[in-house]
């Protein structure tokens, strides 16, 4: 029998034959094996198996050594388990391969930022900012981390500006209000410490180091009993904050107030046992107020600690002479004076030394050293705790504030 073949595809049935037609396809091709392997270092990724996903990610970038996708992967993965260091040669390296990839410069600024290398994080971040409308949150974002970027630096005029954008914008950020003192501080803008310490006590009514900073632009504003006050805040605020007591015995201490300056030291002490500034001006005390044999130790741990504290130089060198030990007292006063040639105390007792060892000439040569300085102001307690922070008291590890001017 003869069977009729139809004349027409039934329309009814045309979406199940192109379904048929499609799948056969696609049965016949086949997933290239670089994006295999693409496809699995992506969901080892997703799945946050660092290391896996980077031996994936290696053997693509071995397959595909052209792309930068590979790479841009790779500074990922380290950068998410804090290999900021080593995630920046992988981004330098995908930047190279594509420049324009999205988001990869803001990647290798950021690493570069926690990595420490901020100068060159500046470098990345500056172009990127001026890329953004002025308003927007990437750009506040940008302007955030330049400013902080400064602030490590020590570059503190730049990083004025910035952080000021930066607390404009967030009324509640503690932290950014505090650099932005300590940077104003240190470029002497002390109207700026002030209008910034009202905001922080807004946040924080107890701050002791807005109160530390405060004390210290009242200082070089010449208001040493304000400033005293503001020490005084800082003590009650936090009794343990790191170099607190020392400031404010400091400040006592050019007050000629020498009893509660001594507690005040002591106190330093009980917080960080090494502070040697706080040994040498208790010592100091101790020697005006006649107890010069509570000085002696303190002064020999100050110069074993720090062989070149001035202030303790100078007092050993008065308690050898006291004592008798002329050529001990000469070598401790000639150190004095070598480590601070301003010092018209240090002169005067080397001179007087020098004329009871019956060496007149010299002697002279010193009273006229005397004769031509001035007595120089006491330094400010700035000055002061920044000395203290460089010589590195271990109570300070935590504190931002700025030591070079």
């Amino acid at each position: 029998m003869k069977v009729a073949m139809p004349t027409r595809i039934d329309l009814h049935l045309l979406p199940m034959l192109l379904l048929i037609l499609a799948t056969g396809s696609c049965m016949g091709q086949t997933v290239a094996p670089e994006e295999q392997q693409r496809q699995r270092a992506i969901a080892l990724e997703q799945q946050g198996r660092n290391a896996e996903a980077e031996a994936a990610w290696r053997v693509f970038a071995r397959a595909e050594p052209g792309r930068a996708e590979p790479y841009a992967h790779l500074g990922f993965l380290e950068a998410r388990q804090e290999h900021y260091a080593e995630a920046v040669p992988l981004y330098r390296k995908a930047l190279v391969l594509d420049p324009a990839m999205p988001g990869l410069n803001m990647n290798l600024g950021l690493a570069l930022f926690k990595s420490g290398a901020l100068k060159e994080a500046i470098q990345i971040f500056t172009p990127l900012l001026k890329s953004e409308p002025a308003s927007s949150p990437e750009a506040l974002r940008l302007t955030t981390l330049i400013g902080i970027a400064h602030y490590g630096l020590g570059e503190y005029a730049a990083s004025v500006p910035e952080l000021k954008a930066a607390t404009v914008s967030d009324k509640k950020n503690l932290p950014f209000r505090l650099m932005l003192a300590q940077s104003c501080l240190a470029t002497k803008q002390y109207p700026c410490v002030m209008d910034v310490y009202h905001e922080i006590l807004m946040l924080n009514a107890e701050s002791a180091e807005a109160d530390i900073l405060a004390g210290e632009a009242l200082d070089e504003m010449q208001d040493r009993p304000q400033a005293t006050q503001q020490f005084r805040a800082a003590v009650k605020a936090d009794p343990q904050a790191p170099n607190a007591h020392f400031g404010l015995g400091y400040l006592l201490w050019t007050q000629m107030q020498y009893e509660e300056a001594a507690e005040n030291f002591r106190a330093e002490l009980e917080i960080d046992p090494n502070h040697t500034q706080s040994m040498a001006y208790l010592a100091d005390c101790d020697i005006r107020m006649s107890q010069p044999e509570a000085a002696l130790p303190l002064l020999k741990k100050a110069l074993q600690i720090d062989s070149n504290n001035e202030l303790a130089h100078l007092n050993m060198g008065i308690l050898d002479a006291d004592a008798g030990h002329q050529e001990d007292a000469l070598l401790e006063l000639r150190k004095a004076v070598t480590l601070r040639p301003s010092d018209v105390n240090a002169h005067f007792r080397l001179a007087r030394l020098l004329k009871a060892m019956g060496r007149k000439a010299e002697a002279q040569v010193e009273f006229d050293k005397t004769s031509s300085l001035t007595k120089a102001a006491d330094d400010s307690v700035f000055s002061k705790l920044n000395d203290a922070r460089a010589k590195g008291s271990s109570a300070d590890a935590g504190t931002a504030t700025p030591t070079n001017r």
